[in-house]
């Protein structure tokens, strides 16, 4: 097995890389499932929009990490590593469904991971139900960094690991889908979209 640097985000993972080297992929792997399984589920979510397609995307992602674990040689750091195989089973995913029926506009509010609220049903949950059919309608380069960056409380340098994307490309797809928000909020006579904007912040 080729000789596994640090990984380049900083000591994180050197734990994982020294059970790799010392050829403990079992053990290796149990860490590589507590400290990225939420991570790859949500970065699934970010990417279909529907949680059980996402979950399957998510497990058939772990599956594959583990199989390809014994050829990791660390030229990209293992999260990168991870997200990148996540993306292409997500992308896999997406060509297996263009044949199918487009999900109705409810349904795309609905399976948006993490940006329904649990409300009591009042006028501030009315308001989060149409804050997040906005967001699931905009352009998918803008959803997911906003998913990402504001509802998962990844940093700018999280969401650019896991999307494979630039910092500078993140930080302008989240001001675009800020952009798109306020001026979808002002056509539909909302008011005050300071207020709207800070329900995602």
């Amino acid at each position: 097995m080729p000789q596994i640097a640090a990984a380049s985000d900083g000591q994180r993972d050197q734990d994982i890389l020294e059970l790799l080297q010392a050829g403990q992929q079992a053990d290796a792997f149990g860490l590589i499932m507590e400290r990225y399984e939420q991570k790859v589920f949500r970065l699934c979510c970010s990417i279909l929009r529907q949680s059980d397609q996402a979950e399957d995307a998510a497990k058939e992602s772990l599956v594959r990490v583990w199989s390809a674990l014994p050829k990791y040689d660390a030229r990209a750091s293992l999260s990168t590593w991870i997200y990148t195989i996540t993306r292409n089973r997500c992308l896999t995913a997406i060509e297996r469904r263009r044949d199918l029926a487009s999900m109705s506009d409810d349904a795309v509010a609905l399976e948006v991971d993490g940006l329904a609220a649990s409300g009591d049903g009042g006028p501030d949950d009315s308001a989060q139900r149409q804050l997040t059919a906005l967001v699931a309608e905009l352009p998918e380069r803008y959803r997911q960094a906003l998913t990402l960056f504001y509802y998962q409380d990844r940093s700018v340098a999280e969401v650019a690991q896991m999307l494979g994307q630039p910092e500078g490309t993140v930080k302008t797809n989240l001001h675009r889908a800020r952009a798109m928000l306020l001026e979808r909020l002002n056509a539909l006579g909302l008011g005050d979209t300071q207020t709207w904007l800070e329900a995602v912040a």
